[in-house]
């Protein structure tokens, strides 16, 4: 982008045209913007019904298993510390 300068720098907006065409310029790139974030939109690969109930099937079974382990492990726990004291 050319940058538009006024005649006397110290002097801010004697240039008529600067502010048209810096909403010009705005308006460009949220064009861009919104043209770039659609072909981005395109490209993404959503996962099917299959793959989604497959992975909610893991994250259940992998955090039941977690779930029992630890409570196995604060149950041999409390024991131990309830027979120490």
């Amino acid at each position: 982008m050319v940058e538009h300068r006024s005649p006397k720098p110290s002097v801010g907006g004697s240039s008529p045209s600067w502010p048209a065409t810096e909403k010009v310029y705005k308006m460009e790139k949220l064009s861009t913007f919104i043209a770039h974030a659609k072909a981005e939109i395109h490209k993404v690969i959503f996962p099917t019904k299959v793959q989604v109930r497959q992975a909610f099937v893991a994250v259940i079974l992998v955090v039941t298993v977690i779930s029992i382990f630890l409570a196995l492990v604060d149950l041999i726990m409390s024991s131990i510390v309830s027979s120490v004291l």
